[in-house]
């Protein structure tokens, strides 16, 4: 029987992340030589290893904690040390920070003992610069034997990576059998209540990385927040401490910031994701916004390459250092990879949206030729059977087989579980698709530009076509379907796909009431958050990654969705589930999650590969803040107006340094719902409307 190569399971590892490094370790802080653990840099894991020891002993765990935005603390006990009592005497911290380029690691050891403690600390390490794709197919690399030269230095080299370890006062062995695993070792004599302090760190030189860390602060706002509910404000708070972790810039051009996808499978440029992050960040200004639009911009597709998925205008998908290929899986990617069906229409509506946050005029328009590019791709490229819809299919054999958010091989199912087959048309990206012809409309009239008239046209064909080809009776009345097939056969599946048609135009006010009340069936809302297929679908599990489990951002994206359109009980259900699943996770959400019965266990199961920290994850924490003030502002229309979703249910809500077209607000929820914003540039008019709408009488069948 052959053995499986297994994706490594992470759920229970313990992160740092200063992009582009990041750490994984377990829970008693070791860097074990096994799974996904190590330190990564740029898409290379540069430690394998970094096992603690004293007296060549593994400490007894106590607990660990955030230390900081970056680091993480361990708390462990050295037992057989110190006076012979039931009180442990010698503890030892060990803290753990990431930096741009590397990693810290302090050891403070401290005795409380009435005796001296003499004893030898001792770090175990390894450099294996595994390929994360290697890392996450479960593979292994051999581990690089090390070099010595100075005193308390070891470096390895490959690949035109350089990793540096240094340690003051250490000695090393990395000669023999510790070529390859090579120690640090430390020999310490305290007297009794005695402490001291050992450091050691990691620097890391990459001149081939195709991303590094940004310089200075992050680009966005950090409000401050005080509510009712306070698993918001934490909520809030660890969120944006991982989204600075985050920030990542494209090498050569580090003045443009995105965010890279998560840690640790996908820390580098993902277009969808980071265009998604983009826009739920932006009611704390427009900068990230603006460097992500344009690091795509400048990678915008010129010519049509069916190996690398490229077409003239179309938005990349994902950028790494080399290809990426999945063992046994047939998976090859290139290094720029344009293999996604929506990203391109993600970034118009992006664009779009940062102006209606107030985008300078002067930011907004160098842009301007990228929109009339991607628009392009919409008309020309993004319907190959010329049907009216948009589709996608992978013709290499070797990429993504599924290109929308959902985009893994089983990801599209009918009801009854068989598979779909390509080329795919997806609800979703229908309603990005109709929302960036209307917006790019708006867009090309608001700055003189012509053919404004013919997107507008085209988001109405898409409209009928759409209404004509994707309703389907459903177990709980008409509903869109989740796709169609080759054969232009409604995929019946029920499924969170749906909830992305809110508020982009493609619907009408019937077939939103519908779509909410849908949404808030038991069967897609029942557990902590919105499941990604109903539990009655025949391939619905759990456990899948897009066929029943819960993703956050999904989550955030449709309860803002039911709370702009009015749907609040709805939205109140599905922020409740996030609330209380981020109390479970220490409020740093996962990717994804399982998407069990909220009874079942009382706390959210985890999905054991998810990325933790990630970036649409994180920043779905940013709208949800946004559908409690309900702030929506359109600077360029002199408007702001105000539905907030917080109030009696929610409870009430202040938040101090939201952004308007670059300045400072307030905006002051009441417990009863009456809002009040202040602060708002001249001459931007607030228009507080009522909020309060549930889901009318079900259409006819």
């Amino acid at each position: 029987m052959t053995e499986r190569q297994l994706q490594p399971l992470l759920h229970e590892l313990v992160g740092v992340v200063l992009a582009p490094t990041s750490a994984l370790g377990d829970a008693t802080g070791q860097i074990r030589p096994t799974g996904v653990q190590g330190v990564f840099h740029a898409d290379a894991r540069v430690l394998s290893r970094a096992e603690l020891r004293v007296d060549d002993q593994e400490l007894e765990e106590l607990t660990h904690g955030e230390d900081g935005p970056h680091g993480v603390r361990f708390v462990g006990l050295a037992r057989w040390l110190g006076d012979p009592t039931p009180d442990p005497t010698v503890r030892v911290d060990r803290s753990r920070r990431a930096t741009r380029n590397g990693l810290t690691e302090e050891l403070r050891i401290v005795s409380t003992a009435t005796v001296g403690v003499r004893a030898t600390v001792s770090v175990d390490l390894a450099c294996d610069l595994a390929p994360i794709e290697v890392v996450k197919s479960g593979g292994a690399a051999a581990p690089l034997e090390a070099k010595t030269g100075q005193p308390g230095v070891l470096t390895w080299a490959a690949d035109g990576i350089t990793v540096t370890v240094t340690a003051p006062d250490a000695d090393v062995l990395a000669t023999g059998e510790w070529a390859t695993a090579p120690r640090l070792t430390w020999p310490i004599d305290l007297p009794p209540r005695g402490e001291t302090v050992l450091r050691w760190q990691v620097a890391i030189t990459d001149p081939h990385a195709v991303v590094v860390g940004p310089t200075g602060e992050p680009e966005w706002a950090r409000p401050a927040v005080t509510a009712d509910d306070r698993r918001l404000v934490r909520l809030l708070n660890r969120s944006l401490d991982d989204l600075r972790g985050l920030r990542l810039a494209e090498t050569g051009a580090p003045g443009d910031v995105f965010l890279g996808a998560g840690v640790p499978w996908f820390l580098t440029l993902f277009g969808r994701d980071s265009l998604w992050a983009a826009r739920m960040m932006l009611p704390l200004g427009t900068d990230l916004a603006a460097g992500t639009l344009r690091v795509l911009a400048r990678r915008q597709g010129t010519r049509v390459d069916p190996a690398t998925g490229e077409a003239p205008g179309k938005i990349l998908h994902e950028l790494r250092r080399q290809e990426f290929a999945l063992a046994d899986s047939g998976l090859r990617l290139p290094p720029a990879y344009y293999g996604t069906v929506d990203a391109t229409m993600l970034w118009v509506n992006l664009l779009h949206d940062a102006w209606r946050w107030g985008l300078p005029a002067e930011q907004v328009e160098p842009l301007l030729p990228h929109l009339e590019a991607a628009l392009r791709w919409l008309g020309e490229h993004a319907d190959p059977d010329g049907d009216g819809l948009v589709e996608y299919v992978d013709t290499t054999g070797h990429g993504l087989s599924n290109q929308g958010w959902k985009d893994s091989g089983d990801a599209v199912r009918f009801h009854d579980g068989t598979l779909a087959t390509a080329p795919i048309v997806l609800a979703e990206v229908q309603a990005y698709a109709h929302e960036a012809a209307v917006n790019g409309a708006a867009l090309l009239d608001a700055f003189g530009r012509p053919g404004a008239d013919r997107w507008r046209e085209h988001a109405a064909a898409l409209a009928r076509r759409f209404r004509e080809s994707f309703w389907v009776d459903g177990r709980y009345g008409p509903q869109p379907a989740l796709a169609l097939d080759r054969d232009k056969r409604p995929v019946d599946s029920l499924t969170s796909n749906i909830g992305h048609l809110l508020g982009t135009g493609l619907l009408d006010a019937d077939e939103e009431a519908q779509v909410a009340r849908l949404l808030a069936t038991e069967t897609l809302a029942g557990g902590f958050g919105l499941r990604t297929m109903a539990t009655d679908d025949d391939g619905f599990s759990p456990l899948s990654y897009h066929c029943g489990s819960i993703w956050t951002h999904d989550t955030a994206i449709v309860l803002a969705g039911l709370a702009r359109a009015g749907h609040s009980e709805a939205a109140l259900g599905l922020t409740e589930g996030l609330l209380s699943a981020a109390e479970a996770f220490d409020y740093r959400m996962p990717e994804l999650y399982g998407g069990d019965d909220r009874t079942l266990l009382g706390r959210p199961v985890p999905y054991p590969a998810a990325c933790r920290p990630q970036a649409w994850a994180a920043a779905g924490a940013v709208l949800l803040l946004q559908a409690a003030t309900g702030l929506y502002p359109d600077v360029p229309g002199g408007t702001v107006r105000l539905t907030p979703l917080a109030g009696p249910a929610l409870g009430a809500l202040h938040v101090d340094n939201l952004r308007v077209a670059g300045t400072p607000v307030t905006v002051t929820v009441d417990r009863t719902g009456n809002a009040k914003v202040t602060g708002l540039p001249t001459p931007l008019t607030p228009v507080t409307l009522p909020t309060q709408r549930n889901p009318r009488t079900p259409l006819p069948r």
